[in-house]
């Protein structure tokens, strides 16, 4: 015959601690997390019904915060760093490549980089994700974008706009040297 025991380790925090930290906090989803876990721990609140009637969350999102908070304190209350997709190409790389972009000051289409990404390293990114890291790099657009085409009043001016800016291409931010 096996006999199991289970040691559960509960976090023991006062409520002025509680309070303290929730003032002190700044980021939002960790102050409703404090809030959760004051409302159960503190004022005997049944879990589903503060998380789902107070603050609009389901259940297991309760569950596993009281769950982190228990195990961890006040810290497991803090969202932890998550890995995500490695990058294909090389940080170093991409720095070489973002050099070499910003050397050009007439600008670039996206699709240009595209190319040239696909010729350094051999990966071929999609036009959104070259927009995306453009952006990232601190890249502008160079010409305003079709989409201010329905801001103009009047029709002619809408078409001289049309006429005027045909693609658009992307320049170096003259912070972002």
């Amino acid at each position: 015959m096996f006999v199991c025991t289970v040691l559960v380790v509960v976090a023991v925090v006062s409520p002025e601690k509680l309070n303290k930290a929730y003032w002190k906090e700044t980021d939002a989803d960790v102050k409703e997390r404090i809030l959760l876990v004051r409302r159960v721990r503190i004022d005997d609140q049944e879990a589903s019904k503060v998380a789902e009637g107070e603050l609009h969350r389901s259940r297991w999102w309760a569950y596993k915060w009281l769950d982190r908070f228990d195990k961890q304190g006040i810290e497991g209350l803090n969202d932890q760093p998550r890995s995500g997709r490695p990058p294909l190409i090389s940080q170093k790389k991409m720095i070489h490549i973002r050099q070499e972009l910003s050397k050009n000051k007439s600008g670039w289409q996206a699709k240009q980089v595209m190319d040239i990404i696909y010729k350094k390293t051999g990966v071929r990114y999609h036009e959104v994700h070259i927009y995306r890291l453009l952006h990232k790099w601190g890249f502008s657009a160079k010409v305003p974008q079709k989409r201010f085409v329905n801001a103009a009043s009047e029709e002619e001016e809408k078409e001289a706009f049309k006429k005027r800016y045909g693609k658009s291409s992307y320049k170096s931010h003259p912070d972002s040297q």
